[in-house]
């Protein structure tokens, strides 16, 4: 069967797993977000309770 084969599949992806980690990865972590997270302090939302028309 070739589904059992490892030889086509398993150096393509045994070298793309080294390109990533080795090559893309340290140039996507210096990357600051654009959205920093802020020190502002969580507020609590208390729930108003629903006026339903029928009670």
């Amino acid at each position: 069967m070739p589904q059992l084969n490892p030889a086509p599949w398993l150096l393509i992806m045994l070298s793309s797993w080294l390109i990533f980690t080795l090559i893309i990865q340290p140039k996507l972590l210096p990357f600051t977000s654009t959205n920093a997270p802020s020190n502002k302090p969580t507020a609590a939302i208390t729930p108003s309770p629903w006026n339903w028309p029928w009670s």
